[in-house]
């Protein structure tokens, strides 16, 4: 054979290898690219439903209040008093709210 001919198969040789070497860390650049991809939509749709979890239960509970409200003010009976101090107590309505919280 001739050396040159030896000489530019080698060459050609080294070009398919770096090319192919190139090729390959691309498309595992652009694998990983896509898991990433798919990973932040996975938490972003968890972080969603988390957050609706939580806005339909600040719902749950302002319609529970909203239900105590109108009792009282539909009711004619005279615990009213004491069931409006109870609501004017805060601090016990935000204890019995947090309590399903924390056993969770």
């Amino acid at each position: 054979m001739d050396p040159e001919l030896i000489l530019i198969f080698g060459f050609v040789l080294t070009l398919v290898a770096l090319a192919m070497t190139t090729g390959i860390l691309i498309h595992r650049r652009q694998v990983n690219h896509e898991e990433r991809r798919a990973e932040l939509k996975v938490r972003e749709a968890e972080a969603k439903a988390q957050q609706a979890r939580y806005a339909n239960g600040d719902y749950s509970k302002m319609e529970e209040r909203v239900r105590v409200l109108e009792r009282i003010a539909t009711d004619s009976n005279h615990a009213l008093a004491s069931q409006i101090e109870e609501l004017r107590d805060l601090q016990s309505i935000e204890d019995r709210t947090r309590m399903p919280e924390t056993a969770q």
